[in-house]
C-alpha cells in the first residue's frame, strides 16, 4: 500500500506530509481545493511526465516523495536486481521526483533513474479510475486477463505463452528455410567458389612457413652467388684453404703427442676447431648448391607468394584463418546441400510444436469456459448492489480460426442493463455513469484475485443517484478489506462509508494560496459530511449521524495502522 506521501511545492501545495492507512480512504473538499493535487503526485510517482507548470509560484523546484509498503516486495526486487537498483529495505519502495524548470530527476530507492525505467518498475502498484478511464476495459485484451485472473489460470497461461512462442520460432525456421531458395542457389555457388580456390591454392602450413624466404632468395639468387661462393674455397677448395693446412696441423699434433702426452691438452681444441669449419664448409656449399638462378622458379615462387596474399585479403589474415574460413564454408555449404533434409527436420518440429501448443490452448480454453459463468454470476450480484436489478452481463468466447498470442478465443464481455434490450459490448456503452459502476462490479468480483495494492478512484460516482452513490460507497469499503482504495469523491454517500476521511481545503497565508490537506473526525467529519449534503440544521446533522454509523472507527487513534497526514504552513 502507498504508506507515505510526500509533497513540495506542487501546484498549491507548499509542504504535506501524508501518511494513509490501510483500507478505504475518502478525500473531498470544495471544487478547485486542490483534489487533483493528489492524484497528479500519485501519477507523477508512477512515472508520467511533469513540467515546470506544475511547479508552485515562486519556487525554483517541486519534489514529491512516495514510499509504498509491500507484503511481498520478490517481484520488485527482481526488476530493481535487473535494473541495478539496490532492492526494497523491508518491503519498501522508495521513489522520488525532483522538477525543476530545466530538468526533471526521478529516484527508486535513493537511486537515479530514467524515467522509463520508473515506470516499469512501478507498474502493477497502482490501479488508477477516474470518468474517463474505465474505457480500459473495452479492450478486448484487457477482458481477457480479467477473465484469466479470476479462473486463476496463471499457470495456463504461462504454459501456453511458452507454447505459443516455441511454435512461432519453429514456424519461422521454417518459413525461412522455404523462401530463401533463390538465395541458396547464389549461396551455393559462392560457397562452391570459395571452397575451390582455397583448395586449389593448395597450401599447406610447411610450404607457408619458408615461401617468403624462399621467394627473396630466389629474387636476390646472383648477389647471393657472389657473396657465398668465396666461402667453400676459403674454407677448403684452394690450395691456400684453411681447412687443408689445419688437417696438416692436426696431424702433426697427433705426431707430437706420441711423443710427449702433454701436448692432448692443446690436441682437443685444435681437433674440434677443424671438425666444426668442416660442417661450415659443408652447409655453406650446400647453400651455394641451393641458390638457384632459374627464371622459371624465380616466377612460380612469385605467383605462389601473390596467391597467397590474395587469399589473406580475402578469407583471413594467415594460414590458419584461410582454414577456418575453408572449414565454416564446407560445414554451410553441407548444410544447403541437405536443405531438403534439413526441411523435414524443421517440419518435424513444427508439427510437434503446434501439437503442444493446442494441447496448452485446448487446457486455457476449458480453464476459461468453466470461470465464464462463475464471473458472470459474480458479477451480477455486484451489479445488482450497484442498481443494476435486472442487469444481463455475459463472457463471451469466441473461437479463433487459428490460435493467437492469447490463446484460442478472444473474450467480448456484453452488457444489458435493461430488461428487453439487446446485450452490447461494454465500448458501446455510452453513458459513463454507467461504465463506472460496471467498472465496480468487475473490480468487486475480482477483488481476491487482483493483487494491485493500490486503487484510487477520482470521482467515478460522478453522474449516479443518492442511492447509486451509497453502493458505490460500499462496494469501495468492500473492496478495501483486500486493497488500499482512495476515493476523490463528492458525495457523502460515499465519503461516510470510508474508514478514514481526508478533507483537502484551500486557504490563504501570508497573501497567498496554499492548499491543505487534513483528516477529519468526530464533529469535523460530521460538518464536512453536512457541507457535502448542502444543508445544516438539526436535521442535516442527524442525517450526516445517521450515514456515519455503519462505519464509525473503532480503531484507537493513535494506532499505526491509522492514517495521519502533516500540512505545514
Amino acid at each position: 500500500m502507498l504508506s507515505l506521501l510526500k509533497i513540495r511545492n506542487l501546484a498549491l501545495v507548499d509542504e504535506l506530509v501524508w501518511e494513509p492507512g490501510p483500507g478505504f480512504l475518502s478525500i473531498t473538499g470544495e471544487t478547485g481545493a486542490g483534489k487533483s493535487v493528489i492524484m497528479g503526485s500519485i501519477s507523477l510517482a508512477l512515472g508520467d511526465r511533469a513540467d515546470k507548470s506544475v511547479i508552485r509560484s515562486g519556487a525554483n523546484q517541486c519534489s514529491l516523495e512516495a514510499v509504498f509498503s509491500l507484503p511481498d516486495a520478490s517481484a520488485i526486487n527482481q526488476r530493481l536486481e535487473d535494473a541495478g537498483v539496490p532492492p526494497c529495505e523491508q518491503g519498501e519502495l522508495l521513489i522520488r521526483r525532483v522538477i525543476t524548470p530545466t530538468s526533471n530527476r526521478q529516484f527508486i530507492n535513493n537511486t537515479p533513474v530514467t524515467l522509463s525505467l520508473l515506470r516499469h518498475i512501478s507498474s502493477g502498484l497502482v490501479d488508477m479510475h477516474h470518468p474517463d478511464s474505465p474505457r480500459s476495459l473495452t479492450s478486448r485484451e484487457r477482458q481477457l486477463a480479467l477473465l484469466d485472473a479470476f479462473a486463476g489460470a496463471e499457470s495456463q497461461v504461462s504454459s501456453y505463452e511458452n507454447a505459443y512462442q516455441v511454435w512461432l520460432r519453429a514456424r519461422r525456421e521454417r518459413i525461412e528455410l522455404e523462401l530463401s531458395e533463390a538465395a541458396n542457389e547464389r549461396e551455393l555457388d559462392f560457397l562452391r567458389h570459395q571452397i575451390d580456390e582455397i583448395e586449389q591454392a593448395a597450401f599447406t602450413q610447411q610450404e607457408v612457413n619458408t615461401l617468403e624466404e624462399r621467394w627473396q632468395r630466389a629474387r636476390n639468387a646472383s648477389r647471393l652467388q657472389d657473396a657465398a661462393a668465396p666461402i667453400p674455397a676459403l674454407l677448403g677448395d684452394d690450395d691456400q684453404a684453411v681447412l687443408p693446412r689445419l688437417r696438416l696441423a692436426v696431424r702433426r699434433a697427433h705426431e707430437l703427442e706420441r711423443l710427449d702426452p702433454s701436448a692432448a691438452a692443446w690436441l682437443k681444441p685444435l681437433t674440434e676447431a677443424v671438425e666444426g669449419l668442416d660442417d661450415v664448409y659443408a652447409e655453406a656449399q650446400e647453400y651455394l648448391n641451393s641458390l638457384s638462378s632459374d627464371p622459371l622458379e624465380r616466377t612460380q615462387l612469385e605467383e605462389r607468394v601473390s596467391l597467397f596474399d590474395t587469399l589473406r585479403r580475402k578469407y583471413g589474415q594467415d594460414f590458419e584463418a584461410i582454414c577456418a574460413h575453408l572449414d565454416s564454408c564446407r560445414r554451410k555449404l553441407s548444410a544447403l546441400e541437405n536443405r531438403e533434409e534439413h526441411l523435414n527436420k524443421l517440419q518435424e518440429v513444427e508439427q510437434a510444436a503446434h501439437a503442444d501448443m493446442l494441447r496448452a490452448a485446448k487446457a486455457l480454453s476449458a480453464k476459461r469456459s468453466k470461470a465464464a459463468p462463475q464471473l458472470e454470476k459474480n458479477f451480477l450480484v455486484h451489479a445488482e448492489h450497484l442498481g443494476f436489478r435486472q442487469a444481463i452481463f455475459d463472457v463471451q468466447l469466441n473461437a479463433l480460426q487459428e490460435p493467437g498470442p492469447r490463446g484460442a478465443e478472444e473474450v467480448e464481455f456484453l452488457f444489458g442493463p435493461n430488461p428487453g434490450e439487446p446485450l452490447k459490448p461494454l465500448r458501446l456503452i455510452a453513458s459513463g455513469g454507467e461504465l463506472a459502476r460496471v467498472l465496480l462490479a468487475l473490480k468487486s468480483a475480482l477483488a481476491k484475485q487482483d493483487d494491485t495494492p493500490l486503487l484510487v478512484f477520482d470521482e467515478i460516482d460522478a453522474n449516479v443517484g443518492g442511492e447509486i452513490a451509497r453502493a458505490v460507497g460500499m462496494k469501495m469499503l468492500e473492496l478495501g478489506r483486500n486493497h488500499q482504495v482512495i476515493a476523490i469523491t463528492h458525495f457523502p454517500q460515499v465519503a461516510s462509508l470510508a474508514s478514514h476521511h481526508f478533507l483537502i481545503s484551500k486557504r490563504v497565508v501570508d497573501g497567498r494560496s496554499i492548499s491543505v490537506l487534513t483528516e477529519v473526525t468526530g464533529r469535523a467529519r460530521i460538518s464536512e459530511i453536512m457541507r457535502m449534503l448542502g444543508s445544516s440544521g438539526p436535521a442535516a446533522e442527524a442525517h450526516a449521524r445517521d450515514l456515519l454509523r455503519p462505519c464509525t472507527p473503532t480503531a484507537n487513534p493513535t494506532s499505526k495502522s491509522e492514517s495521519r497526514v502533516k500540512s505545514r504552513r
